[in-house]
């Protein structure tokens, strides 16, 4: 028997990794992430107004509070009365630095309506008020 021969049954140590695997489960979960993000919006589903400057777009992690045409009002997805909203702002960024709120109203809700809900936030101690708003589509 030789000295660097091997028998049948000793395969050795392979020295390469095999990466095609881990290739094959990134472009699943990329494809997964690229169908899913556009479905993570927050908020309740409301008829915008228009606008011809550019709104602010909500980032992630950002509270959206949200007004229906009957003007009920949310808190991202969980519904809120008005005397209550402006306890549970204040309670929600009690230990935030970055005190920040988007406001998505519904285009027929009474512009009073609109003012006395940006007061409570306001008086939750809320530094920063964006509204959201859809750009008005050019003919």
């Amino acid at each position: 028997m030789e000295l660097g021969s091997r028998g049948n049954n000793d395969r050795g140590v392979m020295s390469q990794i095999n990466v095609t695997p881990l290739v094959d489960v990134m472009l699943v979960l990329l494809v997964i992430f690229m169908v899913t993000a556009p479905m993570m919006q927050q908020g309740m589903q409301v008829n915008l107004p228009k606008a011809q400057t550019k709104g602010l777009e909500a980032q992630d992690q950002s509270v959206v509070v949200s007004m229906d045409r009957t003007g009920r009002l949310f808190i991202n997805s969980d519904q809120v009365a008005f005397d209550d909203l402006r306890g549970k702002l204040a309670a929600l960024f009690a230990n935030k630095a970055k005190k920040e709120v988007f406001l998505k109203a519904d285009k027929d809700v009474p512009y009073g309506e609109v003012v006395r809900t940006m007061a409570a936030i306001k008086g939750a101690g809320i530094e920063r008020l964006g509204m959201i708003t859809e750009p008005v589509q050019r003919q």
